[in-house]
């Protein structure tokens, strides 16, 4: 491996800390971090810990860590994980907090490190690719990019953090083209659990490199991503706006754009519908044609199905990806299914949207929201790929659906309620799925819940693959057991978060 060793000499400041409780040792070990590194150890009763504490998405995933550690420079990261490790003291990671599992970005009794300061951001015109920090959001790495007329296969919201989406495998735009967010890395740069850099990529350490796309926070901590960029700037796309009740056509036409012989990979979209918000939310269909050419026949089917509202146009990609809305609410919960593409499922998938009384149970709750997102994924995205040398994921090269339950609410008494109606739903068309013979396996990390088995969906052979790479570069299962936050390749029992 090319590693880097951090000098053991440091380390040795690290081996005089007793082995304590779990809430002693992670005080101990906060104070030993603010006697080496000061400033960017923020400790419970200093400034600035409220707020850096609960910086996340959803209320969902804000926890109480014993400490945050904010690290500047690589170096600094480096020595923290080796205290961590020989002082056995739990840490949860975040990059930028859009996942809201609770624990998966947070911790309590540990140390949370939090990379939102990692925020390298170089693109070589030359090579044609850009080195992201783990630290940033995607909005700045378009906004920067879009000055130099390129951009990169990277997430779909601008608020989401660089890291998380890309080691859950990520839907992008360019997915058609490119392959998913974790396909299009040349490069992952990561700290390992004994304090050495390692950069893993197709000529070094490449079956870490390989595990590290879809393989969440099992590996070590990435601090930087190599990804190559692409002459994409101006297009064409917006959102078509419906009545909910319009979600059986749409879903039919949906049908029709995702069978169709040789999709245009220029073309791609994301329907959703929320029954709980039938006024202010309705349905839409985000349409984006990575060309400035109007009207393309790829979205042909939807054409004849009347909006409420328009606002297709031509636009650069930011502008699109910027435009993407988000209900202002407190908390949330994700759960997702797959399936391949069946016209009749696609009706009953509509039902179950409209029509479950697990969706009205998420609406009587305070202010209750429940959408369904229908994103597709093609047969040349996965077969793109697996022309980078594939990833940990286990996708067949066919054409299928992600359909993710988003529900959102106010108050933490509501938390079973909403998990147990969505996990419901999801647990429906599953069932329905897979009476049409069209259930796929596969669970999408990014959209989640804590209690789906997401590693496990990747299949028997991949899973005991991952498990090799582990125990090569993570032999005493650091990751495994001292951050227990993420989708673990051995899946502890996850309970929900009291927080």
């Amino acid at each position: 491996m090319a590693l880097f060793i951090y000098p053991w000499a440091v380390l040795s400041l690290f081996c005089i800390l007793p082995q304590l409780s779990t809430a002693d040792s992670s005080v101990a070990t906060c104070q030993e971090l603010n006697t080496i590194l000061g400033s960017v150890v923020i400790e419970q009763d200093e400034p600035g810990y409220a707020a850096l504490s609960t910086e996340h998405w959803s209320q969902t995933a804000c926890e109480s860590p014993t400490c945050i550690f904010h690290p500047q420079v690589v170096g600094d990261l480096q020595k923290v994980v080796s205290l961590l490790v020989t002082t056995n003291t739990s840490f949860a990671i975040r990059s930028g907090g859009h996942d809201p599992n609770p624990g998966d970005a947070s911790i309590n009794d540990g140390v949370l490190i939090d990379l939102s300061n990692l925020t390298r951001l170089d693109y070589d015109q030359d090579k044609g690719v850009a080195v992201l920090g783990t630290g940033l959001r995607w909005g700045q790495v378009y906004s920067y990019l879009e000055d130099h007329n390129v951009t990169v296969g990277g997430g779909r919201a601008v608020d989401v953090g660089v890291g998380g989406l890309t080691l859950g495998c990520g839907l992008t735009w360019l997915a058609d083209l490119y392959g998913l967010a974790c396909d299009n890395v040349v490069d992952f740069e990561i700290v390992l659990a004994d304090g050495t850099l390692a950069h893993a990529n197709n000529s070094t350490n490449t079956d870490l490199f390989w595990a590290l796309k879809g393989g969440g926070n099992n590996f070590g901590v990435v601090t930087a991503f190599t990804y190559p960029t692409y002459p994409i700037k101006d297009c064409w796309g917006g959102f078509k706006r419906y009545s909910v009740d319009q979600l059986p056509d749409l879903l039919d036409a949906y049908y029709q754009y995702q069978t169709v012989p040789n999709k245009d990979p220029y073309a791609n979209l994301i329907i959703l519908a929320s029954p709980t918000n039938a006024t202010d939310v309705g349905a839409f269909v985000g349409m984006l044609y990575l060309k400035p050419e109007a009207n393309p026949a790829a979205f042909a089917p939807f054409y004849d199905i009347p909006t409420t509202s328009d606002d297709t146009t031509f636009q650069t990609l930011l502008e699109f990806i910027a435009a993407y809305p988000f209900p202002e609410i407190q908390r949330f919960h994700w759960a997702t299914s797959s399936f391949t593409p069946e016209q009749s499922l696609y009706g009953e998938v509509a039902d179950i949207i409209l029509n479950s009384p697990d969706v009205a149970a998420i609406g009587s709750v305070e202010a209750g929201f429940m959408a369904s997102t229908i994103q597709p994924l093609s047969a040349s995205a996965i077969e793109a790929g697996n022309a980078r040398g594939g990833n940990a994921l286990g996708l067949s090269a066919s054409a299928q659906t992600l359909l993710a339950i988003n529900s959102g609410w106010w108050s933490p008494a509501d938390d079973g309620t909403v998990h147990d109606a969505a996990r419901n739903i999801v647990d429906s068309i599953d069932s329905a799925s897979k009476a049409k013979d069209s259930y796929v396996a596969y669970t999408f990390m990014n959209d989640a819940s804590w209690d789906q088995q997401v590693i496990a969906s990747y299949g028997t052979d991949n899973v005991s693959k991952l498990k090799q790479v582990q125990s090569k570069y993570d032999p005493n299962l650091v990751f495994q057991k001292l951050v227990p936050g993420g989708f673990k390749l051995a899946t502890p029992i996850r309970t929900r978060g009291a927080c």
